[in-house]
């Protein structure tokens, strides 16, 4: 645990404190986002440790999910179950799920990996849902900030942008749900033909259709075997068109904006694309 330079000398004692004998199996840290991700072994378990840093706001939201909307998931082995945390110190243990990443497995090409996937964002959504006037504006505002911001959109389709933007609709009545926030291979993990979940960070009331956003750019887009094995899982399709629009719009926009910021260059060409592709 000495070793872990991720983690700052009060999160080290806590979980020093937490769990006394484990010793580090793994670090799966990203290295984009200010969140040091451990795997731990000993004999108090096998655990998986966040811990935020100084700019994170991710784990006191994964904390809040795991206390308020993960038990349909965590309850059946479909995702992990908190062990411990503390906010103040920016740190959550949790119990480690057995299973690889889809992403880059021959399970991120299996429609049964989809179909399963869906099943359980059916499940994640349909526990609660309530009603927001004030959510097309808050899109709006998001999106004009990402383009206030550093960026490497090009001047042409800034100016489209905008004035798509400023034509959305205000006011109108949206459902919300529990959303992940990021639902997409790289947060899913396939054990012996069984789909698990990962990384509820991102975790917020949000339109469903922002969980297939991801999805939509990148695997549907590849494949729509794929969609369509998602769709039965889910059961439905929540994409309106309008919404599911201003989704996509405002995602890319996101994407091409936090890539930049961060410097993944690969993620900031996807998010530029996009809205090529929109825009056309």
């Amino acid at each position: 645990m000495d070793t872990c330079t991720g983690l700052t000398p009060p999160q080290r004692d806590l979980v020093h404190h937490w769990l006394p004998r484990a010793e580090l199996v793994t670090d799966h840290s990203w290295g984009l986002v200010a969140t040091t991700v451990l795997e731990l072994s000993g004999p108090d378990g096998h655990v998986i440790v966040k811990a935020g840093g100084a700019e994170d706001h991710h784990i006191a939201r994964e904390i809040a999910a795991h206390r308020r909307w993960l038990l349909p998931l965590a309850s059946s082995g479909h995702a992990p179950q908190m062990v411990i945390a503390d906010e103040e110190t920016k740190l959550l243990v949790t119990d480690h799920l057995p299973g690889r990443l889809v992403e880059g497995d021959p399970s991120q090409d299996a429609p049964e990996t989809y179909r399963q996937a869906g099943i359980l964002l059916s499940r994640f959504h349909g526990q609660h849902a309530e009603s927001s006037t004030t959510w097309d504006d808050q899109l709006a505002a998001h999106a004009r900030r990402w383009l206030a911001g550093p960026h490497r959109i090009d001047p042409a389709s800034v100016r489209a942008l905008r004035r798509e933007i400023d034509a959305w609709p205000t006011g109108s009545t949206v459902d919300l749900v529990p959303t992940h926030g990021d639902w997409q291979p790289r947060n899913w993990l396939i054990d012996d033909g069984t789909v698990r979940i990962i990384d509820f960070g991102r975790t917020d009331l949000r339109p469903a259709v922002t969980d297939f956003a991801r999805l939509a750019r990148q695997d549907f887009s590849r494949d729509p075997w794929l969609e369509a094995a998602f769709l039965d899982g889910y059961g439905s399709d929540p994409r309106e068109p309008g919404l599911w629009r201003r989704t996509l719009l405002g995602e890319a926009i996101g994407t091409a904006g936090w890539a930049h910021r961060v410097g993944s260059e690969s993620f900031e060409k996807l998010g530029l694309r996009q809205i090529d592709q929109l825009l056309r």
